[in-house]
Order: C-alpha cells, then sequence, then structure tokens
C-alpha cells in the first residue's frame, strides 16, 4: 500500500456544493485523513455547518466575501480562512478557493439548520 496520493484537480469533474461548484481531491472510502477541493462559489450560496471538520480555505482567485457566524469578512488571493465545526458560513462573490478538508470530505456532515443534507 502506497504512502502517498497524487490527485489532478483540474480533471476531477465538478459535483455541486452548498456555496458552488467542487471538485474533490482524495475523496475516497480508502482515505479518512483529509481531502482537498477546488471550489469555484456561484449561484446562491447556502449558509451551512458541519460537526467534526474543519475547512481551510484558500482563496486562489477572484473577489468576494465569507460569512462566517453571521459577520462578513472581505476575501481576495492568498486570503486564508480556517472554519471550525458548528461555524455557520458561507463564501460569496465570484472566487474560486483551495479548500483543505479535515478529517476528510463527509457528505453526511453538512448540515443546514433545516437539518442534513445527505450529499453537498
Amino acid at each position: 500500500m502506497s504512502r502517498y496520493l497524487i490527485t489532478q484537480l483540474d480533471q476531477l469533474p465538478a459535483v455541486p456544493c452548498p456555496c458552488g461548484q467542487s471538485r474533490r481531491g482524495f475523496a475516497g472510502p480508502d482515505n479518512s485523513l483529509a481531502t482537498v477541493h477546488v471550489v469555484d462559489i456561484g449561484g446562491a450560496p447556502r449558509t451551512h455547518y458541519h460537526q467534526r471538520r474543519t475547512e481551510i480555505y484558500v482563496v486562489l482567485a477572484g473577489e468576494g466575501q465569507v460569512q462566517l457566524d453571521g459577520q462578513l469578512f472581505p476575501l481576495k488571493p492568498l486570503t486564508a480562512v480556517m472554519i471550525k465545526p458548528g461555524c455557520r458560513h458561507r463564501a460569496l462573490g465570484q472566487l474560486r478557493l483551495l479548500n483543505v478538508v479535515i478529517p476528510a470530505f463527509d457528505p453526511a456532515d453538512e448540515w443546514f439548520d433545516e437539518g442534513v443534507s445527505g450529499g453537498g
């Protein structure tokens, strides 16, 4: 068994997420440690939170805002934001983010005030 993984993020399929579209690297049943996503923010982002995972956003391109527990903060390239479990959040604007997810992405840990999404 290999002690490393390599992925080409721009070749992964984009899937819907609460803030737009995400390409999820290292997501799979054999990896529970961490995943890395490229997220294109767009549409009508939904405020959500996670009970177990921490997310680290790094802005790659564009400008906008991140809403954290109801408070807005500006985003521009190379801004980094750590979002801990329980923090209600969403990104707004025309942005491309690198999102490091610890532990690995689990669709069952995507929550909205009306309940779990089950697949975001």
